[in-house]
């Protein structure tokens, strides 16, 4: 049985040992109960719908309805919902992008250890939980703001198609494509293609375009 002030806490990643080792993590806090665990996005909302938890700790990447999308659906059908993004990169995009979609705070998996019980407590306060350390990273995402376009560009340079299939399948020209990597990666200050990709997928650019 709960005890009437634990907070109530649902775990959502698609690695199982994670999952155990937050388990772990959450058995050491008489205040803090596990009440559900998620593998996916889809069964993130839904057993975020059965089980109400004050607080859930949401992996952003897993296949299917990643954790943007899954944090946004959740707060869709219950705005005072408490999350937390939990990834294994710090770049500025991606946490705007948690906090766009209604993130309360988000923390590094390397973090988890030390911070997530605080955090927890934190954000079931009412209160957000942003790292000094990832705050920094966010000028990169104004500076070097991708339209739309360019990242559709990008993300099918990333899929290992050639400028001529990627107009093909863009309904462009193939120098159309030329141009637009041109442009990409003088706003990344890229050395090439592949530089390019690496860029965004630290920074977290090609986690958020879809948003």
């Amino acid at each position: 049985m709960s005890l009437p002030s634990s907070i109530r806490v649902m775990i959502v990643d698609d690695h199982p040992l994670l999952r155990e080792g937050l388990l772990a993590i959450l058995a050491k806090a008489p205040d803090i109960e596990l009440v559900a665990e998620a593998d996916s996005g889809e069964e993130a909302v839904a057993r975020f719908v059965e089980v109400r938890p004050d607080v859930t700790l949401m992996d952003l990447r897993m296949p299917g309805l990643g954790g943007l999308n899954a944090i946004s659906a959740i707060r869709r059908n219950r705005p005072n919902a408490r999350l937390i993004a939990l990834s294994t990169y710090a770049g500025g995009a991606l946490v705007q992008a948690a906090h766009k979609a209604g993130a309360s705070g988000y923390l590094l998996k390397s973090m988890l250890a030390e911070n997530v019980l605080d955090s927890i407590r934190t954000v079931h306060r009412g209160r957000e939980v942003w790292p000094s350390e990832l705050l920094g990273g966010q000028i990169y995402f104004e500076r070097d703001r991708l339209s739309f376009r360019e990242l559709d560009v990008l993300r099918n340079v990333a899929g290992g198609l050639s400028n001529r299939a990627i107009g093909d399948k863009l309904g462009i020209s193939e120098e159309t494509v030329k141009s637009y990597m041109r442009t990409v990666m003088t706003k990344l200050g890229a050395n090439d293609r592949t530089h390019a990709v690496t860029i965004c997928l630290q920074r977290g650019l090609l986690d958020t375009w879809e948003l």
